[in-house]
């Protein structure tokens, strides 16, 4: 249990005053033995037994009314977990909040979120058990912000829902600097999210460092988990996936192609729904209805009829009204697709062939795609401004060459490195290439990441044959980097590197038939060129679908907004989903595909998070205000009247019983 004024718990020995008295007491009288009295001992001697309860019951009474007495003064806190798990006051508390998508998720009856239902409730407790300084941590500030007070955070106004994903590891690192920087003392953090793995990144490899990192603190630091881990069923959201604008005939159409998504159990073939489909093009509106059965529904190619002066603008897709408000509507932006330009840059040139065809080999026969082969000395006269995608096939350049290539990863290119038949020590974005495999065996692909990025399931939910791939060599690689996929042992076959814009993957072996069967059985090698230079080529345009919160993006403040992020301010707007205009460029902001149907962590996978650490969990739900933390001290009055009260009744003294009478009137014993 807690209490907000421990000091006076140093008084709980005062309990023990009545037992000493008692005990003073004995030692007043001394015992002598007299004749005359011995009689009258005997014949009191058969009600020894109860005196002798009903003193202790008296002693115990007082004992209890000093407690009770102490306890109130010292102000107790209970309800549920925080009543055991608090400590007292802090010197600071520091709040992470988890703000995103999937934090607007409201219970089942409607009324509030997740997100302001966690706000009111640290509002109340941490009111309640006070500090001596608030911070807030919400992974939108670059910095902690300062509370006046925990009421701060009632306030929707403080911390508005966003459309971007939380990166708990990232703000738990925020915190340790803070706590580490400014000798905070002691330190409560508060943690409230709804634990959906993408925002936790639990296998990202972050959280021991952070655990080590916490643990090597001077001071004392506790985790509270205020958790709303509870799913919405049967929530719909929807996501468009591809849209382009073709003429036909003397018009124009735009083929929509979208997604919706059940949360929830899936239901049977027969199970269909009915479900209304809004499509807005630049405040004209239509609806279908499409019917869907089981947790997932493609619309390919939907036909919206455009004038054919209208060659760029934006629209959106809705679904009514649901659980979580914050999927039902998906933006978009379209115009006349950008060329799709390659450079195939190898120190061999018969290595090109299959990099080339891979990049030239348009997916769709609108969209122009032109590949160009080059040595790494002739990367000087490459005009980098139309360029989508580089693909690189020769030691890692060094010097001019890799500070070109950085400049184009910074304005959004996409770089697809493979190895050289002879590494060198040379090193770029934090990685190089160490040493080829010597086994004459043949790697089977253990694992890779089929749910986003390079290598994701295509838009029908089919995989792509990454586990028929042969990996008969591959190369080593050396630095930090996100793995995409693995081979049996755990050496990475694809790995990404973290970037602040742009796309930069190394894949650990080449197109040769003596190093793998990539060449033979395409698929995965067309697929991967194709969608980074896709990626690469959707920077150039004047229109570009962006996701809200992602790094890179340019300065929002001279944006205009022309729909949706009706809660974004000027400089926040890359955090809120809508549609932005900046000059004549058009950008569509949507949350991130990885808040589509995120699972939820594990009991067992969260107190393994924090395992070593002061941790402690609560788990509610959505609209639930009972009180996180009570104050319980009117109880302990109350306990201790009750025992003041028993003391007074114990020590009435008995009545006494009428002496018996003879028969002739008399009492018994008495002489006439």
């Amino acid at each position: 249990m807690n209490f907000q004024q421990q000091m006076l718990l140093l008084a709980l020995p005062l309990a023990a005053i009545p037992i000493l008295i008692h005990l003073i007491n004995q030692r007043r009288y001394q015992t002598m033995r007299w004749g005359a009295m011995m009689f009258l001992l005997a014949a009191n001697r058969m009600s020894r037994g109860y005196a002798r309860i009903r003193q202790w019951l008296i002693m115990a009474c007082r004992v209890l009314a000093i407690l009770g007495l102490i306890l109130a003064v010292a102000r107790p806190l209970a309800s549920g977990w925080l009543g055991w798990a608090g400590g007292g006051k802090a010197d600071t508390t520091l709040v992470l909040l988890d703000r995103s998508p999937s934090m607007q998720q409201t219970s089942a009856s409607g009324g509030l979120s997740k997100l302001d239902t966690g706000r009111q409730q640290l509002a109340a407790a941490l009111g309640t058990l006070g500090s001596n300084r608030w911070m807030l941590i919400d992974g939108i500030s670059p910095k902690p912000r300062e509370l006046d007070g925990p009421k701060m955070l009632a306030d929707p106004a403080l911390a508005e829902p966003v459309s971007s994903a939380a990166d708990l590891p990232a703000m738990l690192e925020q915190a340790r600097e803070y706590i580490e920087t400014n000798q905070t003392g002691r330190t409560e953090i508060w943690i409230c999210s709804d634990l959906r793995a993408n925002d936790w990144d639990a296998e990202g490899g972050r959280w021991a460092a952070l655990r080590d990192s916490f643990r090597s603190l001077g001071q004392k630091v506790r985790f509270h988990l205020l958790a709303y881990p509870e799913s919405a069923e049967s929530n719909l959201a929807i996501r468009v996936s591809d849209v382009r604008r073709r003429k036909v005939g003397e018009s124009a159409e735009l083929l929509v192609t979208l997604r919706i998504t059940r949360e929830g159990e899936s239901q049977g073939p027969n199970d269909r729904t009915t479900i209304p489909v809004s499509f807005e093009i630049e405040g004209a509106r239509s609806e279908l209805s499409v019917e869907m059965a089981g947790a997932q529904f493609d619309l390919k190619d939907h036909r919206i009829p455009l004038d054919k002066s209208q060659v760029r603008g934006w629209g959106r897709v809705s679904l009514p009204a649901d659980s979580n408000p914050a999927d039902n509507d998906a933006y978009f932006v379209f115009d006349d697709p950008a060329p799709r330009r390659t450079a195939v840059v190898v120190d061999d040139p018969a290595a090109a062939q299959p990099l080339e065809l891979a990049a030239a080999i348009s997916p769709d026969p609108r969209v122009s795609c032109k590949a160009e082969v080059l040595s790494p000395d002739q990367l000087g006269g490459l005009e980098w401004d139309s360029l989508g995608l580089l693909v690189w096939q020769a030691p890692l350049p060094e010097k001019e060459s890799a500070a070109a290539i950085e400049r184009f990863v910074e304005r959004g290119g996409q770089v697809v490195f493979l190895p050289p038949r002879d590494p060198t020590s040379a090193e770029l974005f934090g990685m190089k290439w160490t040493d080829w495999s010597v086994e004459e065996k043949t790697w089977p692909v253990e694992s890779w990441r089929a749910d986003e990025d390079l290598l994701s399931n295509a838009l029908s939910g089919q995989s792509l044959p990454v586990g028929q791939l042969e990996i008969r060599r591959y190369c080593g690689l050396e630095g930090e980097h996100i793995p995409l996929a693995t081979l049996n042992g755990g050496a990475p076959l694809l790995a990404r590197v973290a970037t602040n814009r742009g796309g930069v993957y190394f894949f650990a072996t080449t197109t040769s038939p003596q190093d793998s069967s990539l060449a033979l059985n395409g698929v995965v090698l067309y697929v991967m060129i194709q969608r980074s230079l896709a990626a690469g080529a959707g920077v150039l345009g004047n229109t570009q679908q962006l996701v809200a919160g992602g790094e890179g993006i340019e300065d929002p403040s001279t944006w205009q907004r022309l729909a949706g992020g009706e809660d974004a301010l000027s400089a926040a707007a890359v955090y809120h989903r809508g549609v932005y205009a900046n000059g004549d460029r058009l950008y569509a902001l949507n949350r991130p595909t990885s808040e589509d149907q995120a699972t939820v962590l594990a009991d067992t996978r969260v107190a393994t998070l924090f395992e070593g650490l002061d941790f402690s969990r609560v788990t509610d739900k959505a609209g639930s205000l009972a009180g996180l933390v009570q104050e319980i001290w009117r109880m302990f009055l109350g306990a201790m009247l009750i025992a003041l009260v028993g003391e007074a009744a114990l020590c009435l003294p008995q009545a006494r019983k009428p002496a018996a009478t003879a028969p002739g009137g008399n009492p018994m014993g008495v002489p006439r």
